[in-house]
């Protein structure tokens, strides 16, 4: 009864934290023209601005304190991750254990800092140089963007604190359930949309069958290839306790083909979106300047140069990240010192070479999937004319984090379980 009591605990505070998270979406920056807001989304329809609005669940277009989202702390994350391969320093305190993780996570939240003020600056000063959005600020002096800066970075620094909340106190991972609800947030808004349209005989009903068979074949996949697993099996040599002999007995070593989940995909939208908000401002700044605005055009939004970094960055971090959450080295060694050996596979070097050969072709597998989950979608939007935001990005962010979530709660329920068998056997005690 206490496990059950401890996951309805858990389930609520979860659930009141995400309702703190939505109403602080629909509280605007102090001086914003929402009318001018409405205007903009309404005949405009830019793909980047449409997923920044997603990931922050709508705030962008209500300018709200939490427009920036936890997007300056995913990409805090990718740069200490990154700059932990090359700083010895770094790799030292990852080693150091929980008080090493702690002092990495303590710079994080430094790094999160300066970049939400920088990139809080960027959306104040850029905003207005946005075609459609020239009257966008009631007010235009220096309190002005003293408070509107202080106040995004303040929606940021509070959303990376309720998301390590979540994780402490709730179910599954804090942020990755902010980033979840602020992308579902946008679903009535689009149900709304096509049921609009259909009225408006712009799309039949064969047409919406065939989005959702689409929809529905594409989900199926996300889940067929984050539930597979690649099993090594893996032997135990015989051992002698007394005067009996056991036998030779065998387990396996599983490994997901998705090892890294939807983290590159996060990774990979955060840092589109960064330098996109940046390049914006900058264009407009030196706008007079004719061969810098040429060399900013160049990296101005486009669909076609998106599509491709967006690729090539989710591939990258495919890599990257399986090699940080996956130690091949690490996974020999502990065999070794178990006595374990993978059969016709000499112990040691010989393993960690086999081990690691499996490992790049699951993540080359997972890779390949990843990014194909990512561009259905947008060639489905561009071939089929999808008249609202189905992106491969989203959808796998929705469905896996669902998916881990899940099995948080199946794992907590097990527990339960485990414990009242063993209460039957007169073999669970009380701390």
């Amino acid at each position: 009864m206490s496990t059950l009591y401890n996951l309805k605990k858990r389930m609520w505070f979860v659930f009141v934290a995400i309702i703190i998270f939505r109403i602080g979406s629909f509280i605007p920056i102090p001086g914003i023209n929402i009318k001018v807001l409405e205007k903009f989304f309404i005949y405009k329809n830019s793909s980047l601005l449409t997923m920044f609005n997603m990931f922050s669940g709508g705030s962008l277009n209500r300018v709200s304190v939490f427009t920036l989202g936890v997007m300056p702390y995913i990409s805090a994350s990718i740069i200490i991750q990154l700059l932990t391969l090359i700083s010895s320093r770094l790799r030292n305190l990852k080693k150091e254990g929980e008080i090493g993780n702690k002092k990495i996570n303590q710079y994080t939240k430094y790094l999160t800092l300066l970049l939400a003020v920088i990139q809080s600056i960027s959306i104040i000063f850029g905003l207005p140089f946005i075609s459609g959005m020239q009257n966008i600020f009631i007010f235009t002096d220096f309190y002005f963007y003293v408070i509107a800066v202080i106040s995004l970075v303040t929606g940021t620094i509070f959303l990376m604190w309720l998301g390590e909340f979540i994780t402490e106190k709730g179910l599954g991972n804090g942020v990755s359930l902010i980033i979840f609800f602020g992308i579902i947030s946008t679903l009535p808004v689009s149900v709304i949309h096509i049921f609009s349209t259909m009225h408006f005989s712009y799309l039949n009903i064969l047409y919406i069958f065939f989005i959702s068979l689409v929809m529905i074949f594409t989900i199926f996949i996300v889940v067929f290839i984050e539930k597979s697993q690649h099993k090594i099996i893996v032997c135990y040599a015989r051992r002698q306790q007394g005067r009996r002999m056991h036998a030779l007995h065998h387990s396996y070593l599983p490994l997901k083909i998705n090892m890294a989940g939807v983290v590159p995909v996060i990774f990979a939208s955060s840092v589109l979106l960064f330098p996109s908000i940046i390049i914006t401002y900058c264009r407009h700044i030196f706008n007079n300047v004719y061969y810098v605005t040429k060399f900013l055009d160049f990296f101005k939004f486009n669909r076609n140069i998106y599509m491709f970094a967006n690729v090539i960055l989710i591939i990258f971090f495919c890599f990257f990240y399986t090699s940080i959450m996956f130690n091949v080295q690490d996974t020999a060694t502990n065999l070794k010192k178990s006595g374990a050996f993978i059969p016709g596979i000499r112990p040691g070097i010989r393993t960690m070479q086999y081990i690691k050969k499996i490992v790049l072709k699951l993540t080359t597998i997972g890779s390949i999937y990843t990014v194909f989950i990512c561009l259905v979608p947008d060639i489905m939007r561009e071939w089929l004319k999808v008249p609202f935001y189905f992106g491969g990005t989203s959808l796998l962010i929705v469905v896996v984090v669902l998916m881990e979530f899940i099995i948080q709660i199946q794992t907590l329920m097990m527990s339960t379980q485990y414990k009242k068998i063993l209460k039957k056997a007169n073999l669970y005690l009380k701390n």
